[in-house]
């Protein structure tokens, strides 16, 4: 009995503890929703913190009630290694763009004449400049956050959107009634930074000798995509709705009443500043109204979207190959100004490319100070025909990039710039190919390249040391601790502990994951140094064929060549990165360090192909031309990427390429998939 009496009395305490949760639950939420959605707060911070905090007392008490929507949950969760991909169920396309009235008037003809309709209503709305994302709701509860990638398959970066405060976790069932919604949800939008947030992000990152962020949209999109959830928290994002989906379709009959009822299950939309336009001659009025008032809005917008409200209409104008019929983007003409280019200066890039940019005398564009501007490569300035001390008009195209438009005016003592012969960085001599455009320094540790190669080195694909981020790496190399590779393997704990955001037990980490990086195989090596043109797979090809880092290093061209799959410019541009005397002295450092995989080649299955050679062209339905390739070395044979007389065999799957056509030409042997598998098969 006093068992029974003992259960009962924890039962009632669990019952009223629920009840206590999900009544502070309620609470914060209709707060937030207040606070960032409408802008309106009805409780001081230190209401608000009290509530939070007695919420989270309890949750601590009985962790078996801690729920995924909870209010708690939005900030946390440790950093990750990688995002998982995720393919929309309908697409997330793009949209056309107009420039013009005159393009805008187009649009609205074909709309007319695709539908035989005299008039169309269309809504026009806030072109928001950010990251477009797909929030999807299962039950009422936000299951899954999706980036836009390539319009079929995005990112999975549901726990960083999380953080973002303005998305609701779980969805007012009193609010999806009202707007006469159900089932599962899709709500898609763009993440975006106020002006206010971008500004105050800056003042931060030069308090603690950042780097500053060149505008909002990339400075919200980085957000969304950084592996650690506490850093999107950090950068104060918004979100705004646009697009609603209730079961893989659009929810109501017109686009209008979606925005509607995105705004009454509690989303920042356009909602309010949306206008349902009688006509094209209205949207225009539109745009007209915005564009001059769109500095006081709270973030930016690079246009405005025009849809076409009814839904069955939208259906029957259907989409081209790329974008909807029944949308278009109207961008807002970009803000120029005309500024003295005052120098001229040279940038090295992760990969060697030598950028000259434009130093100007600092301009206001659009709110923004433009004090320097990409010129691209040499045969842009040629092109433009810029010299230091011309005047030139300068524009922030989307109001984002700045770059120069053409030289308005020479200057008194203008004199051009030349590429130097020399690296500015580091010294080391500057390569330029006959034909490209680039101008390199192929120094893989030059000063200028150093910080991005050394995050490169370290990525999940190349040596894989995990935690040498973007800070740790700006720091050792600001303190002159790390110089190339090499130094990273004689780190020693108390250095690195003594690093911002580092304490002995991560410094211990680091170490630790930086001297496992050392049993790293050759290919991922060989990626890692950062070879102009050398991905994964091509870094895998070179170490098979080569077994080890010196032998590479002394191949010829021709032995390049010979590589399956590797072209002319990719064996110049190995040949090239160890042709730099420095490139061949890091290499020795890392030797010395204990860094030399080599590769054990495999003994052949047969000889039954040696003395063959066999190309591949079009696709194989059994195997990937690769694993086909695999399998005549296996059988002593070799692939080779272009076809001559000497060719023993051309293997020819779907699609072929122009390869089939020179072994018919030529009179080389040609065999199908099904003949390809009979030989390897065959005694």
């Amino acid at each position: 009995m006093p068992k029974q009496k003992e259960a009962a009395a924890t039962k009632t305490v669990a019952t009223a503890a629920a009840k206590k949760i999900e009544s502070l639950r309620e609470d914060i939420r209709r707060n937030d929703y207040r606070y960032y959605v409408l802008d309106d707060p009805k409780l001081s911070d230190a209401s608000y913190d009290k509530l939070m905090n007695q919420l989270k007392a309890l949750e601590s008490e009985h962790p078996e009630l801690v729920t995924a929507d909870s209010p708690t949950q939005r900030v946390g969760g440790k950093p990750r290694a990688g995002f998982e991909t995720y393919r929309h169920k309908v697409p997330m396309v793009s949209l056309d763009n107009a420039f013009s009235t005159e393009e805008l008037q187009d649009f609205d003809r074909r709309v007319r004449e695709l539908t035989g309709r005299e008039r169309v209503d269309y809504v026009a709305e806030h072109k928001f400049d950010g990251l477009s994302m797909a929030l999807i709701y299962e039950n009422g509860l936000l299951a899954r956050a999706v980036t836009r990638g390539d319009g079929t398959t995005g990112e999975d970066v549901t726990p960083n959107v999380k953080t973002i405060r303005s998305i609701p976790l779980r969805l007012d069932p009193a609010a999806l009634k009202k707007a006469g919604l159900r089932g599962d949800l899709e709500v898609r939008g763009e993440a975006i930074m106020t002006r206010k947030a971008f500004e105050l992000l800056n003042e931060q990152q030069e308090e603690v000798g950042g780097k500053r962020f060149a505008n909002p949209r990339n400075a919200a999109a980085g957000a969304v995509r950084v592996l650690d959830p506490t850093i999107t928290a950090s950068r104060r994002l918004d979100f705004y709705a646009y697009y609603l989906l209730m079961d893989g379709r659009p929810a109501l009959k017109r686009h209008s009443l979606n925005l509607e009822a995105l705004n009454t299950i509690h989303f920042k939309s356009s909602f309010r500043d949306a206008k349902v336009c009688e006509g094209i001659a209205e949207v225009e009025r539109y745009i007209s109204g915005w564009e001059k008032k769109r500095e006081k809005i709270a973030y930016e917008i690079d246009g405005i979207v025009i849809k076409v409200d009814e839904i069955g209409l939208q259906n029957e104008l259907g989409f081209t190959s790329r974008a909807p019929r029944w949308a278009i983007a109207f961008k807002f003409a970009a803000r120029q100004e005309t500024t003295v280019v005052n120098d001229i200066i040279v940038n090295v890039g992760r990969t060697g490319v030598l950028t000259p940019t434009a130093i100007l005398e600092p301009v206001q564009i659009g709110g923004v100070t433009v004090s320097r501007s990409t010129l691209h490569n040499m045969d842009e300035v040629a092109r433009l025909g810029v010299e230091i001390g011309d005047t030139v008009l300068v524009e922030r195209a989307g109001d984002v990039i700045p770059h120069v438009l053409k030289v308005v005016k020479r200057g008194a003592n203008r004199h051009p710039f030349e590429m130097p012969a020399k690296c500015p960085d580091c010294g080391s001599a500057v390569h330029h190919v006959e034909g490209e455009v680039a101008y390199r320094c192929v120094n893989a540790v030059c000063p200028g390249r150093l910080k991005e190669s050394l995050q490169h080195y370290a990525g999940r694909h190349a040596m894989n040391i995990d935690g040498l981020g973007e800070k740790i790496v700006e720091q050792l190399v600001d303190k002159k601790i790390v110089k190339d590779f090499a130094d990273l393997y004689s780190l020693k704990l108390d250095k690195v502990a003594n690093l911002e955001r580092m304490a002995e037990k991560s410094a211990q980490n680091l170490l630790d994951e930086i001297a496992a990086s050392k049993k790293s195989p050759l290919d991922r090596l060989i990626y890692a140094l950062g070879i102009r043109m050398v991905g994964e797979r091509t870094a895998q090809l070179i170490a098979e064929k080569f077994l080890s880092i010196e032998k590479l290093s002394e191949a010829s061209l021709e032995d390049l060549n010979e590589v399956h799959e590797i072209g002319p410019k990719v064996a110049a541009s190995v040949r090239e990165f160890f042709d730099e005397s420095s490139n061949l002295k890091m290499l020795k450092c890392l030797r010395e360090a204990g860094i030399n995989p080599k590769v054990e080649r495999k003994a052949p299955k047969s000889n039954k192909l040696a003395g063959q050679t066999f190309v591949f062209t079009g696709g194989l339905a059994n195997r990937t031309r690769e694993e086909a390739g695999e399998l005549v070395v296996a059988h002593g044979g070799k692939v080779i990427s272009s076809v001559s007389k000497k060719t023993s065999y051309v293997v020819v799957g779907t699609d072929p390429g122009s390869k089939f056509d020179k072994a018919k030409e030529l009179g080389v042997p040609i065999l199908d998939e099904a003949g390809f598998e009979k030989l390897i098969n065959s005694k």
